[in-house]
């Protein structure tokens, strides 16, 4: 990548917090005090160190970054345009992941691997894909772009685009149109509470029957 093309990324990266993030006042504010714009900084460093092939010091900013922003981002991941950790602490990102561009993922998301297998092991992230706060997405699969991955959620197998998964593990509650945007935490289907309510009203007119 030419410096000129690197510097544009950065500063989309900005440009991006400032968008998404209503409580970012200024792009100094970015600059100095945003944990996830300091990781993905050191980040696009290391990893480019790495694909130049120069040996250990990738890792040594990866773990500098760690120790700093409490996010974990290995030197191997591939990142795309515009990403954004809102928050932060506890993300985990795996050596194989691939994200797209446009992702927006909160504090305690893991993308990791399975077992001890060689080669691709984490996650591939399509453009413009949202993951909620503490969701987990293991192994070799892929998000399909424009798709969210509900709060808490434990993802192991591949999800089309345009879909909303929830609950452990996760499964499609909802397709939708490509509508590009932040998560809604509040708007997302909870599949358990509409069963409840599903068995509640089979018990109010299982009631009235008897009382007939």
């Amino acid at each position: 990548m030419p410096v000129q093309n690197w510097i544009n990324t950065i500063i989309e990266d900005i440009k991006t917090i400032k968008e998404k993030d209503v409580a970012a006042k200024s792009t100094i504010e970015v600059i100095l005090l945003y944990q996830g714009f300091h990781v993905l900084l050191a980040h696009r460093i290391a990893h480019k160190l790495l694909k130049w092939g120069i040996p250990f010091i990738p890792r040594l900013i990866s773990q500098i970054a760690r120790f700093l922003t409490g996010i974990e981002i290995h030197p191997g991941a591939t990142i795309g345009k515009r990403f954004f950790i809102d928050h932060g602490m506890g993300v985990v990102i795996g050596e194989t992941t691939v994200i797209g561009d446009d992702v927006l993922i909160y504090q305690g998301v893991t993308l990791g691997g399975i077992g001890h297998s060689t080669g691709k092991r984490h996650p591939t992230l399509g453009n413009f894909v949202t993951v909620g706060a503490g969701a987990k997405i293991l192994g070799n699969i892929t998000i399909g772009n424009n798709s969210r991955i509900g709060a808490s959620s434990v993802v192991i197998k591949d999800v089309p685009e345009n879909c909303t998964v929830v609950g452990i593990p996760g499964r499609i509650v909802k397709e939708r149109k490509c509508i590009q945007g932040q998560l809604q935490h509040n708007k997302i289907p909870d599949p358990i509470s509409n069963e409840i309510k599903h068995l509640k009203q089979e018990i109010k007119e299982l009631k009235q029957k008897l009382k007939n």
